[in-house]
């Protein structure tokens, strides 16, 4: 057995508290310290994986290189550190009572009785050590859900198990609690915290470190009441109050030693914290020279965690430029030709995001002709690539058919078929392209000039692909350009529109790989892209009078500072 260190984080009184987050925040400072970490999650859920949730109830679905479809919360690990994850870095209720049952199946329990304990608690550690490797220091693992409900006990009796494995320094228990704000009596209260911990201890658990989510910091008393109640050690209560942007938690545990504390309890040595990159980053962040605005036509943008890498991603793309991405959330239902230009013009670029099903498809034609009839930067991707192939045929081709198979079967003109019905390309045994797959790019396209190297490789998620034999030569013959493809199977990966601004489809998902400290390609050219067209045009009638104001060549100027669509002046030596 490998031997790494191991963390545990659980969550209680309510969900959402951000347990992702602090096992993220953990992770990077541990990180900063020159440790090889990795991280977990553990979901209570009876699916097998999110990949057939609705958007709506989960949330993304994350996809990993090597084609997991897992939780969300992995982006964020991803995002905060450079962990490389795969299909072991999550796992449900459903994929563990899963491998059981087919053990049992094979009779591999020898005729006994299959109980939850030894049986499922066995499986949830043999899972966790799965990514306990000889190359990580220290192994995450959070424990999706809320003590206290029914379906979360055996992955909180397995974590209890480990400690009994690896022993006292061998890991560390992390609990993240509420204390909530009442503001009838205008103060903190510490009582859920004290029941949660209650409850935990009545499971078998003591945590060794509490973060205590809270509206603002606590004062000293506060912390020393949880600590006595808890027993807890004092400077082990984590203050984590509300912040402006998640990417400024590891410096707030930072300040509060939590990255010592840890490494104390697990009897571990490391070298100086180096957090001074990502200290930069975050400055950067809440300090941007300008802003630039994004519309994304999408059809579950009522839930903003179902695109929540892609929100990271336009974030990422902004901090190359210094600039503040404002996303606008448009329901592709809601567009129309006729009210297309009133709900769209004021964005300086438009991006169509993935999805499933012919909900809203129209809507996506609509705002993307617009984009292209108006020179307006577009980024299409998987669905948003699709889509603007279709509207390329249909209205500029005079292909007025021109349809997918996932939208009509029965279309006169499918341009995009499932992956068993193409011709000519193998079958790959399955409903789905995904994960990881290498795309060969051709010369002085968008996307070559944005990645800087002929070959790349990108994550997929999609069951339907461009029908290359009968529509390449009517999208180029035209002015379309297909610009990416695999170098062996002969998908197409990338369609891009040479005569535009910036105007490119992806079939792949490049928000997955996209960090604050190392931005992808794609989004930094989209939203620089986005940023020059503003510069041209401005989104209001104040700033483009700002920017004509701006170009006078007189000795003294001023600069347009522009919030809201109100100009300020504030007076600088040129």
């Amino acid at each position: 057995m490998a031997r790494s260190k191991f963390i545990f984080i659980t969550g209680g009184v309510v969900s959402s508290l951000g347990k992702g987050i602090a096992s993220s925040s953990i992770a990077n400072l541990l990180e900063c310290r020159g440790l090889r970490v990795t991280l977990q999650k553990l979901d209570p859920y009876l699916n097998v994986d999110p990949g057939t949730m609705s958007p709506f109830q989960h949330g993304e679905v994350f996809v990993t290189d090597d084609g997991a479809e897992t939780d969300l919360d992995l982006g964020h690990y991803e995002r905060f550190t450079h962990a490389t994850l795969t299909r072991a870095n999550n796992a449900t209720s459903g994929s563990i009572y899963e491998r059981i049952l087919a053990r049992e199946r094979r009779g591999d329990y020898l005729g006994k009785t299959v109980q939850v304990i030894p049986h499922v608690t066995d499986a949830i550690r043999e899972q966790i050590n799965k990514v306990a490797t000889d190359d990580i220091d220290v192994v995450l693992t959070e424990i999706g859900g809320t003590i206290g409900d029914i379906e979360s006990l055996p992955f909180v009796e397995a974590i209890r198990q480990m400690r009994q494995q690896v022993g006292r320094n061998g890991c560390v228990f992390v609990h993240v609690t509420l204390v909530p704000y009442i503001a009838a009596a205008g103060e903190l209260k510490t009582k859920p915290t004290q029941h949660s911990v209650k409850e935990l201890r009545a499971l078998g658990i003591q945590p060794d470190i509490l973060v205590c989510r809270a509206e603002t910091g606590f004062s000293r008393e506060i912390r020393e009441k949880i600590s006595s109640f808890c027993d807890v050690d004092r400077e082990a209560v984590i203050a984590a109050r509300d912040v402006d942007t998640v990417y400024q938690v590891p410096v707030e545990f930072a300040e509060q030693r939590v990255d010592d504390i840890v490494l104390d309890r697990l009897r571990l040595e490391a070298g100086p914290r180096n957090l001074k990159p990502w200290k930069d980053m975050v400055h950067r962040l809440r300090n941007p020279r300008d802003k630039v605005s994004i519309g994304v036509v999408g059809k579950y943008v009522d839930y903003e965690d179902s695109y929540k890498s892609l929100k990271e991603a336009l974030l990422h793309g902004g901090l190359a430029h210094d600039l503040e991405v404002e996303v606008g959330w448009v329901e592709a239902e809601g567009i129309v030709r006729e009210t297309a230009k009133g709900q769209l013009d004021r964005y300086d670029g438009i991006l169509v995001p993935g999805g499933f099903g012919i909900r809203g498809i129209e809507g996506m034609i609509e705002a993307i002709r617009y984009a292209r009839e108006n020179l307006v930067p577009y980024f299409g991707i998987c669905l948003g690539m699709q889509v603007m192939v279709i509207e390329f045929l249909r209205n500029v081709c005079g292909v007025s058919d021109a349809n997918s198979a996932e939208f009509d079967p029965e279309a006169r003109d499918r341009v995009f078929l499932k992956l068993r019905e193409l011709k000519g390309v193998e079958d790959l045994g399955g409903t789905m392209r995904v994960g990881a797959w290498p795309c060969r790019l051709q010369p002085e396209s968008f996307a070559h000039r944005a990645y800087g190297a002929p070959r790349i490789s990108e994550r997929h998620r999609h069951r339907y692909e461009f029908n290359r034999p009968e529509y390449e030569g009517v999208i180029t013959d035209n002015g379309m350009r297909i610009t990416g493809e695999t170098p062996e199977v002969d998908y197409v990966e990338i369609c891009e529109l040479p005569d535009h601004p910036w105007y490119l489809g992806c079939q792949f998902h490049p928000e997955f790989k996209s960090k604050p400290l190392e931005p992808q390609p794609l989004f930094k050219a989209f939203v620089g892209a986005s940023y020059e067209r503003r510069l041209r045009h401005g989104s209001s009638a104040a700033e483009r009078e700002a920017q004509q104001f701006l170009r006078l060549p007189w000795s003294r100027t001023r600069r347009a500072i522009v919030s809201s669509g109100v100009s300020r002046w504030d007076s600088r030596e040129s």
